[in-house]
């Protein structure tokens, strides 16, 4: 399906189809939609959201709203906002027929607006630095710089707090994004903000200073937005996102874009981002010719060569495996490469992952394929085997990697101990090293998009210090 972007922001870093300043006013009719043949959407570009990364444009609405044409039977068009508040405004005057941008559903919200089923829940969360004020509630905050976003979730929340606390003060900053808000956390221009709580998860990463301080509210509702007069559209909608959660669509979405997120070592990512500066350089281009050559991306076997010897080419494991990509003697024999030689070691291992991914059951459909090629990389293609088996006893979908992870496991235990035909295992190992590896990728993916496809050229500058923030 053709992607059709305008761009109404100035220096926004995606692949532009088509560029408008000013976008015509939707007709908001369901019919009138169809006869037209696309669907106008206004979104807002975060990892949380709608991005472009190595592989082209990608995002948890993005994949939604790609979907969700298909099922109408037209073509996406992107209006992209610089924040919530702009997405809501383009959208009551007119100018798209829905917002898919990571939007909290509040009750000034729906007097407003149309609201579609809800997708995903989140936490409102304090986000302060980790060498700054840590308050631990609502009344510590009385005093801090706290800035949040004008006409966000945030500021609504707050002010409902505010009357119970009368010495708490926020600024609320206009034309802000949530990344922009812990850029300046990070940067000491402030103590602290409020963000979503997949916002911190994925931006910490970057920025691992950044710590959740409490929460402001939990269990908040997402859901996309639509004008009062969209009956039509909403109702479709619904009908729509119940067949995509029946199929369990929604739950891979979930799991591609957040399932690797849960755990975070500050030392650990610190130091890997020293690393990405200081070490990958003298290898990016061994990554590179591997990418050409066995179609993996050039990131994702950087981030496997990390997770295995965090691109030591000398690295020795206990168990006797070595090199850059820890490769067994067996292994590198049969592969006819020199494991201590990095070229040779990155050569090898791309040509082995390739071949476990080719070697998996065509029905399993991308990127779950790579995570399971990846687990087959770390315990064997009989071990992945048995951990599919096991998911289809479990009513798991054995082709997707969000119902083998959590398959795995249980092949450690005593009453599924049957299933293990390939030999005992500790089930959480596999699943600890492929939701890893993704998040030693993700990292590395969007930087390298951000900056052209050379993560360590600019993104990272000796202090740790981001060059860009995301557009």
């Amino acid at each position: 399906m053709r992607h059709w972007i305008w761009a109404t922001t100035l220096g926004m870093a995606l692949g532009v189809a088509g560029c408008e300043r000013n976008a015509p006013p939707s007709v908001r009719d369901l019919q009138a939609i169809r006869e037209r043949g696309e669907l106008i959407v206004v979104t807002r570009t975060a990892p949380t959201t709608f991005y472009q990364a190595g592989d082209g444009l990608q995002g948890p609405e993005f994949d939604m709203v790609e979907d969700f044409a298909r099922h109408l039977g037209v073509r996406p068009r992107y209006l992209v906002a610089g924040s919530v508040t702009e997405a809501l405004r383009w959208l009551e005057q007119g100018q798209a027929d829905l917002a898919a941008a990571g939007i909290t559903r509040t009750d000034s919200r729906e007097a407003r607006f149309r609201f579609g089923p809800v997708y995903r829940h989140i936490d409102q969360q304090v986000i302060c630095h980790r060498d700054g004020p840590q308050p631990r509630d609502i009344k510590q905050l009385a005093g801090l710089r706290l800035r949040v976003g004008a006409g966000t979730s945030y500021a609504e929340r707050l002010r409902q707090m505010a009357v119970d606390v009368p010495d708490l003060r926020w600024e609320a900053a206009n034309a802000v994004n949530a990344e922009q808000l812990l850029e300046q956390v990070w940067r000491r221009e402030i103590d602290c903000t409020v963000v979503d709580s997949p916002e911190i998860a994925v931006n910490r990463r970057f920025m691992p200073e950044l710590e959740v301080a409490f929460n402001l509210s939990s269990d908040e509702e997402l859901a996309w937005v639509l004008p009062r007069s969209a009956s039509q559209l909403q109702a479709e909608l619904e009908h729509w996102m119940q067949g995509y959660r029946e199929q369990g669509l929604l739950a891979a979405q979930e799991d591609r874009y957040f399932g690797h997120l849960d755990a975070f070592d500050y030392l650990d990512m610190t130091t890997y981002r020293g690393r990405i500066f200081s070490r990958l350089p003298r290898y990016r281009n061994h990554f590179r010719r591997a990418e050409a050559r066995f179609d993996l991306p050039w990131t994702l076997l950087a981030a496997v060569a990390y997770h295995e010897s965090n691109w030591d080419p000398m690295a020795v494991s206990p168990s006797g495996v070595r090199g850059l990509m820890m490769l067994t003697a067996s292994t590198a024999r049969s592969l006819g490469v020199n494991r201590l030689d990095p070229g040779d070691s990155i050569q090898g291992a791309a040509h082995y992952l390739a071949d476990l991914r080719e070697s998996l059951p065509t029905e399993i459909p991308e990127p779950d394929r790579t995570w399971m090629a990846l687990a087959a990389y770390n315990v064997g293609l009989g071990h992945l085997e048995d951990a599919r088996q096991l998911a289809i006893q479990l009513n798991l979908d054995p082709n997707r990697w969000s119902g083998v992870k959590e398959a795995f496991p249980k092949l450690s235990e005593r009453a599924y101990v049957r299933f293990n035909r390939h030999g005992p295992i500790q089930g959480e190992e596999p699943v600890r090293y492929v939701e890893r590896v993704r998040d030693l990728h993700a990292i590395l993916d969007l930087a390298s998009a951000e900056q052209g496809g050379s993560a360590e050229s600019d993104y990272f500058l000796a202090d740790g210090a981001r060059r860009v923030a995301y557009p």
